[in-house]
């Protein structure tokens, strides 16, 4: 994001009704889905991005990964991070870890046999 000139402006998280899931890709990533049958909120961020910064990460996001509505605790919905719900087959739900840099930092811990 900082690449693109983007500014941090705040933390947050999602309304209730998201899950996150351990994608199966190379290299690992995060997807977030709208579930309306989860009571799952997820912390992230929230980014001030140029028109083209915004068009430039849109442009460079690969598979499964994708931009759409995204509601949060409070009420406001915003352009989001999302991914295509099709990649989370398979794929390990972590929503109850409340973000990625939590899940991995839960991994970080385990050892290989």
């Amino acid at each position: 994001m900082a690449s693109r000139g983007a500014v941090l402006v705040r933390r947050t998280s999602t309304a209730p009704g998201y899950r996150m899931y351990a994608l199966n890709t190379v290299p690992p990533k995060p997807g977030l889905i709208r579930d309306t049958a989860s009571d799952g909120a997820i912390v992230g961020e929230i980014w001030r991005l140029t028109a083209a910064g915004f068009g430039s990460f849109v442009d460079d996001l690969p598979a499964p990964m994708a931009i759409g509505s995204v509601a949060l605790d409070g009420g406001d919905v915003v352009s989001g991070f999302l991914c295509e719900p099709y990649a989370t087959d398979g794929a390990l739900d972590i929503t109850s870890s409340g973000d990625w840099v939590s899940w991995l930092a839960s991994r970080a811990h385990e050892t290989c046999p």
